[in-house]
């Protein structure tokens, strides 16, 4: 009794400290080279409507690229606390940022503070050090926190299951689609959904969801291609080409994107180009962005939102990157890949009885016969090649949804690590 009555005074406390269903809005430009890191705050804003979690609140559920918290002045507590990745990070991993210096904007939303708190920034290494990090205050007061009106865009409901403050709600956005083709945004919105849904273990938490199709409207129909020389005028000025790369579909304007989602509820994004083209991109609690008139646009927004929604990595190599990405003496935050550093803190316990780490692809009637008749590809084991790395970098499963299109599904390891994701947003009644 006396346990639960602590635990109900913390939560007391922590919704006492944060105002009543309003959102901070914060937007930083980060900055640097290949070698350097800087946050610097451009603005701070406020609208009415929280639609982020209420419980877990002073928790991450993932270590991230970066963190974001916000901390009570007068008793040091964390009333608020989100993981995340950027673009820019991604960007200092690339030959560019070796001799050009960039900058690129974020935003973060944040449940409103009743009492001046402390907001802190920190963006992590390749080996979870702190390597850069800005801390200020928000104070509720501040007649310099702009009071958003929000003119909300046109919206549709594809399913809602509750209310805000008990679902996590998914905003599906038009990217290139004319005034003339929302019809046409609906149905592939509602495409992306199904998509969605039809994967365990998205289906099975069906009623902890509400997803939402956003119309933006853009003046060409399409996205831009700077590789054809092709540029054209849409919502969100996503394109192609990001990084130099053809496939890496991007937006590197998220004020504007806020701005044009504000007034609807949304806690985690995904962005639909009308191209045909293939390509995308999904960072962690930033967005997914993909094309969806491409015949792999089901099984890619799915892999995509995997990245943004529950941090998972990428399965598949091709040892072409700059920089590598992880290193043998650091485990990957990311829950479905290891450099078997704390192989442990993964999934070792999903392990079947006799095993090699790591698995070798064989197969033969000894490894049926201790592993319950089954064959090595319906098993988690510990493959080599993942996280864009061939060596040094092991996965759980033959084949997975992040890993090829061709996959049917999230692997277990995936599975799990998205319900406990699912899970830690939502308060099962």
């Amino acid at each position: 009794m006396k346990n639960t009555l602590l635990a109900f005074l913390a939560i007391f406390m922590s919704i006492t400290a944060l105002a009543q269903d309003q959102t901070l809005r914060v937007d930083y430009i980060f900055s640097g080279t290949d070698k350097s890191q800087e946050i610097s705050l451009d603005e701070m804003s406020r609208f009415d409507g929280w639609a982020g979690r209420r419980v877990n609140l002073d928790e991450a559920p993932l270590r991230g690229n970066g963190q974001i918290s916000l901390t009570d002045v007068s008793t040091g507590k964390v009333l608020y606390r989100q993981s995340f990745s950027t673009l820019f990070q991604e960007w200092q991993t690339t030959e560019e940022a070796t001799r050009v210096r960039k900058s690129f904007e974020n935003t973060f939303l944040l449940p409103m503070p009743s009492e001046p708190a402390v907001v802190k920034v920190e963006l992590y290494d390749f080996r979870g050090g702190v390597c850069a990090s800005l801390s200020h205050v928000a104070d509720p007061k501040d007649i310099l926190i702009r009071r958003l009106d929000p003119k909300p865009a046109a919206h549709r409901y594809l399913l809602k299951s509750g209310d805000v403050d008990k679902c996590i709600d998914v905003a599906i956005v038009a990217e290139g689609y004319t005034a003339d083709e929302a019809d046409k945004f609906y149905a592939d919105a509602q495409t992306a959904m199904e998509a969605i849904l039809a994967h365990e273990p998205f289906g099975q938490y069906k009623d902890r969801f509400n997803f939402v199709a956003v119309a933006l409207e853009s003046e060409d129909t399409g996205v831009s291609v700077p590789g054809e020389g092709l540029w054209k005028n849409t919502a969100l000025g996503s394109h192609f080409n990001t990084f130099y790369m053809d496939r890496y579909l991007t937006t590197l304007r998220l004020r504007n994107m806020h701005d044009r989602l504000c007034g609807v509820p949304y806690e985690h994004i995904v962005i639909l180009a009308n191209t045909d083209t293939y390509g995308g991109g999904g960072i962690f609690n930033s967005y997914t962005l993909t094309t969806a008139g491409h015949q792999a646009f089901k099984p890619v927004v799915v892999h995509e939102f995997g990245h943004s929604f529950a941090g998972l990595a990428d399965e598949y190599y091709y040892d072409d990157q700059y920089v590598e990405y992880y290193y043998p003496d650091c485990e990957p935050w990311e829950q479905n890949i290891t450099t078997l550093y704390d192989f442990a803190s993964k999934w070792n316990d999903m392990l079947p009885k006799v095993i090699g780490i790591p698995t070798a692809p064989v197969e033969g009637n000894i490894w049926k016969m201790f592993n319950e008749g089954k064959s090595m590809d319906e098993m988690v084991g510990v493959y080599e090649g993942a996280g864009y790395q061939s060596k040094g970098v092991y996965r759980p499963f033959p084949d997975c949804r992040m890993k090829t299109n061709a996959a049917e599904a999230f692997c277990p390891v995936c599975q799990r690590a998205i319900s406990r994701i699912i899970e830690f947003y939502t308060v099962e009644e």
